[in-house]
């Protein structure tokens, strides 16, 4: 009897979006066992998992909502960095982080900005630095090149456990008595399945299922990726910037090298409304500018001349009202589940996601984190149904 028990068929389900919390979840679910089919609709990592920094912190997220899940993800990044060959696929690595004050009157040269403070500030930052401080190590924070680390784990999902790519919109979501039916797309495809994740970013609030429930609103951040002629001169140091310009008020932009010889520096935040479409987001021209100007005033191998720019653009990061991600079941509708409104968190906080979520789809509750506090039912009667 035993020999001829068919296996029980694989759960099939449908994960919408195609950015870091998509993939992730794609990557787990399939691990664990489930057919996937990941549904984008332009290209995957195209907005902000391919523009974000890639910036990982152990410990920044203590003391709030999501300091379990970004513990965790932490050390996921480093356990996939060895799966998967991470500092040559997709430019792991632990760095050192500082904080540092320029303020643009001021002016500095290679050797004082090197005698300032506890002499942390690196020899390549030669502008008007002055406040240093040590705030991650490479115990505690890392970095990955987002795009690169999106699309390599997609690879491997596909590669190894068979997850199926779809390009496609998608429209509306089926529900028949209360459960999850199928999917439905633009043009019309029906995809069927027992359950489906919505990990639609910023794009959450145009999606009416999810936007009856809560808001999810997004905040337009801006970089620009610089290519400059000594890469070797730049060392494995991330910047959190107090920038303080003439003329102006304080801003607060990052300087991220990356192990590509790259260097990304990102900042100029601003509310908008998120287009419909991801191809059509491109910066504004007086941020770039902005974010120009704070990389040859932080660094001479940053200015004019001296680097290349490859990249000006924008992305929109993804934000709940009360600035905690919504992870979990939507109330009253089994099989369909939500990730959303990780903030600027979500690179770091993507793998944990995945596995909680592909852990509460196939177990029926996550054990990784406590998801209880991120629950999509805690906007039960708070929101009303907009006609």
């Amino acid at each position: 009897m035993d020999e001829q028990r068919q296996p029980e068929p694989k759960k099939r389900v449908v994960v919408c979006g195609g950015g870091v919390i998509g993939v992730c979840t794609a990557y787990f679910l399939a691990k664990k066992g489930a057919a996937v089919i990941l549904v984008e609709q332009t290209s995957i990592a195209c907005a902000a998992s391919g523009k974000a920094g890639g910036f990982l912190a152990l410990d920044w997220c203590d003391g709030g909502p999501v300091a379990s899940l970004a513990r965790a993800s932490y050390n996921l990044h480093r356990s996939l960095s060895e799966e998967l060959n991470g500092p040559e696929s997709y430019g792991y690595r632990p760095l050192n982080t500082l904080t540092l004050t320029i303020t643009e009157s001021q002016s500095s040269s290679p050797s004082r900005s090197r005698l300032l403070g506890d002499c942390t500030i690196p020899a390549w930052v030669d502008g008007p630095a002055h406040q240093p401080r040590t705030i991650g190590s490479t115990q505690t924070t890392a970095q990955v090149h987002p795009q690169l680390f999106t699309r390599t784990l997609l690879n491997a999902a596909v590669e190894k456990y068979g997850v199926e790519v779809v390009i496609g919109k998608l429209q509306y979501v089926r529900v028949e008595e209360g459960r999850v039916g199928s999917v439905v797309l633009e043009g019309r495809r029906v995809i069927e399945c027992d359950s489906v994740v919505l990990a639609l970013g910023p794009w959450s609030g145009k999606f009416e299922m999810l936007a009856s429930l809560f808001r999810v609103y997004g905040i337009k951040v801006h970089s620009i990726v610089l290519e400059p002629k000594e890469p070797g001169a730049i060392t494995p140091h991330a910047l959190f910037l107090s920038y303080h310009p003439q003329g102006g008020k304080a801003i607060d932009p990052d300087v991220f090298p990356r192990p590509t010889g790259e260097v990304y520096i990102c900042g100029m935040y601003t509310e908008e409304e998120v287009p419909d479409d991801p191809e059509l987001i491109v910066g504004n021209p007086e941020s770039i500018q902005m974010l120009k100007r704070v990389a040859r005033n932080v660094s001479s191998h940053l200015a004019d001349g001296e680097a290349q720019v490859k990249a000006e653009q924008a992305c929109f990061l993804p934000y709940t009202d009360d600035n905690v991600p919504v992870i979990g079941e939507l109330p009253g509708v089994k099989g369909c589940y939500v990730a959303t409104g990780h903030s600027y968190w979500g690179i770091l906080n993507g793998p944990a996601t995945g596995v909680a979520v592909a852990e509460l789809v196939l177990d029926g509750r996550a054990t990784i984190v406590e998801l209880t506090r991120f629950s999509p039912a805690r906007f039960v009667g708070r929101r009303k149904v907009e006609v």
